[in-house]
């Protein structure tokens, strides 16, 4: 049996205030000089996976002390470096033969390429399942609301990133056009260049005629409000820490806002750690990894700032052989119920009423 370990790690100061309530009453940057001393350690065994195809395996979670604020300072890098290395170390040490990055430390760098290169165990950013899992998870919604891909622009914030990239790649040739949204116009626009009626902007106000919005950005913070949002519009949100404003749960019923890539895994999983996920289920890039070993493919698989759509296709298929899928909706840590879908419908129907 090949055995498997992930990097997790807090998304803010507080989570860690959360675990350590002591710390609750410092301030966010004593909090993170305090986890900068800190050393990475095993947070929990993970049981109970086994494939469709009777393959099983079982691994690790280790945490790594380090919120993206830390992980984002250039000077932190080689600090930051050291740190993951240690995490893989940890894994070594405790038979596991790949280790997935997760979140922000398959992010920062060089997308886990200095890691994997110092690494004695294979290394994957999990990014190849997260594209397939929230291309799928676009489509499924667009069905449930009525969205003819043909009809409709969709909107990629991130558009330069390894997952936004391939997401659009993907996904353009099915949509009437494409708007692409990122920092540096120049970068953007040549990715645009590649996609049939794409075009690139800085601008969030140019996400209004999206009614398919796909946001993966690295920015660390919300950069989606409900002001950029067209009406019954289907938003998924990739990125941890998550993209989309929180007031957009609070003010914009007439929108869709579903998690990217949660995943049922198969088998009876006891993950041992709260990651705020139902029993049962796993982020997509988690997926990755577990199923990679259960694949007995030991090796780099996903690194760097490129996913291609060959490697989507590939854990894709690798997905079904073992019974990974899809999980239900989820939206701002709540599973999506029909009524709210039919919320996003209605207001998609007087929206064509009036058209």
């Amino acid at each position: 049996m090949k055995k498997f370990a992930f990097v997790v790690h807090p998304i803010a100061a507080r989570d860690a205030a959360r675990k350590y309530p002591l710390l609750g009453i410092l301030p966010d940057g004593a909090i993170e000089a305090i986890m900068r001393i800190k050393k990475p350690s095993v947070v929990s065994q993970i049981t109970g996976i086994e494939s469709t195809t009777g393959a099983k395996t079982e691994g690790w979670f280790i945490g790594l002390p380090m919120t993206p604020h830390m992980m984002m300072e250039p000077s932190n890098l080689d600090f930051t470096y050291d740190q993951i290395v240690r995490c893989a170390e940890i894994a070594e040490g405790l038979g596991a033969d790949i280790i997935g990055l997760g979140a922000f430390s398959s992010v920062v760098g060089d997308g886990g390429i200095t890691v994997a290169s110092r690494s004695k165990i294979a290394v994957t950013t999990g990014n190849a399942y997260t594209v397939a899992t929230a291309i799928e998870g676009a489509i499924k919604a667009c069905n449930l609301l009525g969205v003819n891909p043909a009809d409709s622009e969709l909107a990629v914030v991130g558009a330069t990133g390894s997952i936004g990239k391939t997401c659009a790649k993907v996904l353009a040739p099915q949509f009437r056009s494409t708007v692409l949204l990122g920092r540096d116009l120049e970068r953007t626009a040549a990715v645009a260049d590649e996609l049939p009626r794409a075009r690139a902007s800085t601008n969030p106000t140019d996400l209004k005629g999206a009614e398919v919005l796909i946001t993966v950005s690295s920015a660390g913070k919300e950069i989606v409000f409900p002001e950029n949002l067209a009406i019954g519009a289907v938003v998924v949100d990739v990125a941890r820490p998550r993209d989309v404003s929180v007031r957009v749960s609070k003010e914009r019923p007439d929108v869709l806002v579903i998690e990217g890539g949660v995943v049922k895994v198969p088998g009876k999983p006891e993950f041992n750690f709260n990651f705020g996920f139902p029993a049962g289920t796993a982020y997509a890039c988690m997926s990755e990894t577990m199923m990679l070993a259960l694949d007995d493919r030991i090796e780099n698989f996903t690194l760097g700032k490129e996913v291609s759509v060959q490697q989507v296709e590939e854990i894709s298929s690798i997905a079904a052989r073992h019974g990974f899928e899809l999980s239900s909706f989820r939206s701002f840590e709540r599973a999506v119920d029909e009524a709210t879908i039919a919320k996003v419908r209605e207001a998609r129907q007087k929206v064509a009423v009036t058209a």
